[in-house]
């Protein structure tokens, strides 16, 4: 897996995409292979076209780069409460940036007054993508607090993700006004340099006392936010009455020429904007005389509609001809100049040589060694909510197995069957009344798909009782009794998995566990290599997916009991993307606790020592113990589990189901499942209070099993 940092800012004006892009540069100077991804796209007031970052990348790497998502798709998911479907969508295209990457720069979303939305975005992003937070700053007398303000946002159990702080613009002038009309501030002195370099010590102190790394200041650099005459002239709807070099020219300052010739000697400098009335002749004949001189003026800007007359433009021919800028506006040239005063200075969607410059800069001011460092990292990877749903919508697709959903008539089993064939999920397979089921579809506006099969009971349900017969024979089982049980859609179902016509169950919106289970105790069976039926629930963490057994299925199993689940659990957790770290929980860390409960635990942990050495698993451990960093280093300092477990094995079933509720419920955490383990073919039993995206992920997470 990639290596993933995530930059975000602390203000819209840090400079956010410069640097981002010049952190890709540092890392092509490191021979590092690295990627950028861009994952919603926030266009400038200015523009119109693709999203800058995206096309910058792309025309100066010469790298494919997906199409980021819309801002307007972005909020519409958040408004509509849909954040999960989102952040698959980010992983999809993120994994589309990292093939053959090392490291992937992340360009996170700009916070300012008008996107609240940036922050929860931001997080949501880290946390979905595993991502390292770099925190873009700029200089201001409250950095230690906004620093901090942006590291609580990215806070979890284990620590925040907030990792490094860069400085940009330091040295910037307070306004745009100052930089722009000054002429003074073309160039820096030495003194300047100097209070830069204390600057640079200042920020560095600030941080210091923060345990985030120092990875640059970056000093104001004028030329690197000079316009072109060509940006100029679209910003302001000029007309170009001589186009010279309008694509080349830039501005570092404006000049507006009210005074006389002789009162504006000093105005003549490179990368100067002259503004003057048309009318001026005087003056327009001193710019030319400048230019015959060799000073590269940027451009000429003439108001109030007027432009100097035929004779005088004969008469500067020759100077115009050296490349200079000319346009015309019909406003009044201080009307002019305070809307360009106003105007961005965010670098044009087309400045391609201004941002390779720009991205030389930062680079050159980065903490490369640092940042080679942090790459050689072996972090210890956790699977996001977002990127496990992915994983198993991905799989899912791939394998496009049949479900059959006994509550086929249940209106959230309805709309979930709806959604699972948009998205591709599975061939869902609805049991019911096919006249009640499209009653229930049109009461909440939607019409299946001819694709989504409907099976009526009644008319299939005859031929199932002898093939019943037969499975249950041994135990007694008769025509009659097959019949009076086949009028449960769970066991008619049931059959229609035992009989391989449909490749898996999923139930429970309506009916109790035992309802959905024992039907596929008694007609499908248990594997095998499985001692037992076991479940899971995929825990969905704000930073990672765990894995809790057993919590639904065996009230109080003995040590080579549990050892199957544990075993199991590692297996599937293994299978659904997870690297297993097995935790086997009890009320006693290591050695020191005693009695039967816990010598249970210890028993069973040696047990798959024995079985499947090739598993990483530790018990007996307290949960927080196995969960906390902090906690598993100082009462398990030598484990290979403590404090980074992904499986929770639970002793019995009163500690399972009670511990799932809780953080569940308390922690407003979303899970998944139960998924059982251990039967022949697979069968799924949902809560009762199952929302519609709980069952279209149990039903992907049946099909994935399936297709084992």
């Amino acid at each position: 897996m990639s290596h993933v940092f995530l930059l975000t800012s602390t203000t819209s004006r840090a400079g956010l995409t410069t640097v981002s892009l010049g952190m890709m540069r540092v890392l092509d100077r490191l021979g590092i292979r690295s990627s950028f991804y861009k994952p919603v796209a926030q266009l400038h007031e200015s523009d119109y076209g693709p999203e800058r970052s995206t096309q910058f990348i792309e025309h100066i790497t010469d790298r494919a780069v997906p199409k980021p998502i819309s801002l307007s798709k972005a909020k519409s998911y958040l408004g509509s409460g849909n954040e999960e479907l989102l952040m698959e969508e980010v992983i999809e295209l993120y994994r589309q940036s990292a093939v053959d990457a090392d490291v992937v720069i992340v360009e996170g979303l700009v916070a300012d007054s008008h996107a609240g939305y940036a922050t929860r975005l931001n997080t949501a992003i880290a946390r979905a993508l595993d991502a390292e937070v770099i925190l873009v700053a700029i200089p201001e007398h409250d950095l230690e607090e906004s620093i901090n303000i942006a590291a609580n946002a990215f806070n979890g159990n284990n620590g925040t993700a907030l990792i490094g702080v860069i400085i940009n613009k330091l040295g910037k002038p307070e306004t745009d006004v100052q930089h722009r009309l000054e002429a003074d501030l073309l160039q820096a002195s030495s003194d300047d340099e100097q209070d830069l370099e204390d600057c640079k010590r200042g920020m560095a102190s600030v941080i210091a006392h923060s345990p985030y790394h120092h990875v640059g200041s970056i000093a104001w650099k004028q030329s690197l936010n000079a316009l072109r005459m060509c940006d100029i002239a679209e910003y302001l709807h000029a007309e170009v009455i001589n186009e010279g070099e309008i694509k080349m020219r830039r501005v570092q300052r404006m000049e507006v020429c009210a005074r006389s010739m002789a009162n504006t000697l000093s105005v003549y400098q490179p990368h100067t904007l002259l503004i003057l009335p048309g009318d001026r002749e005087d003056i327009f004949v001193a710019a030319c005389m400048a230019a015959m001189n060799g000073v590269r003026i940027a451009g000429i800007l003439l108001t109030g509609g007027l432009i100097p007359s035929p004779m005088i433009l004969d008469l500067c021919a020759q100077a115009i001809q050296t490349g200079i800028p000319i346009l015309l506006v019909k406003s009044s040239s201080f009307q002019t100049a305070a809307e360009l005063v106003r105007m961005p200075s965010e670098v044009a969607v087309d400045d391609f040589v201004l941002i390779d410059q720009a991205m030389d800069h930062v680079a050159n001011h980065i903490d490369a060694k640092w940042l080679k460092e942090r790459c050689d990292v072996d972090r210890e990877p956790h699977l996001s909510p977002a990127a496990f749903r992915y994983q198993v919508i991905l799989k899912a697709n791939e394998n496009k197995q049949r479900i059959i959903l006994p509550e086929g008539d249940e209106p959230r089993t309805v709309m979930a069957a709806h959604k699972c064939h948009k998205r591709n999920i599975a061939q869902c397979i609805l049991l019911g009344n096919p006249e009640r089921i499209h009653q229930v579809a049109a009461s909440q506006g939607i019409t299946l798909d001819e694709a989504i099969q409907i099976i009526d009971p009644e008319l299939v349900r005859q031929s199932y009782i002898e093939p019943m017969v037969m499975l249950r024979q041994e135990k007694g089982m008769t025509s009659h009794i097959a019949e009076d049980q086949l009028q449960d859609r769970v066991v008619l179902g049931t059959m229609m998995l035992a009989m391989g016509e449909v490749d898996g169950l999923v139930s429970g919106a309506l009916h109790t566990t035992a309802n959905t289970v024992r039907p596929a105790f008694q007609l499908i069976g248990v594997r095998d290599d499985a001692e037992l039926v076991s479940s899971v629930f995929f825990m969905c963490l704000p930073g990672q997916v765990v894995v809790y057994a057993d919590c639904a299925i065996n009230p109080d199993p003995d040590a080579n009991q549990l050892a199957d689940i544990a075993i199991q659990s590692a297996d599937t957790a293994k299978h659904f993307g997870l690297e297993p770290k097995v935790a086997m929980i009890s009320y006693s860390t290591g050695e020191s606790g005693i009695g039967k409960k816990v010598d249970k635990v210890r028993q069973a942990t040696k047990i798959v020592r024995q079985r499947r050495p090739d598993l990483i698993i530790d018990g007996p451990m307290q949960y927080d113990a196995a969960a906390i960093v902090s906690v598993g280093q100082s009462k398990a300092p030598d484990s290979q589990v403590a404090g980074n477990a992904n499986v929770f094995i639970f002793p019995d079933l009163d500690t399972g189901n009670t511990t799932y509720k809780a953080v569940q419920r308390s922690a407003s955490v979303a899970s998944i499942g139960p998924m059982l383990q251990g039967l022949c073919k697979p069968v799924n039993d949902l809560s009762r209070g199952a929302l519609v995206e709980d069952i279209i992920y149990t039903i992907a997470l049946t099909a994935v099993q399936a297709g084992e």
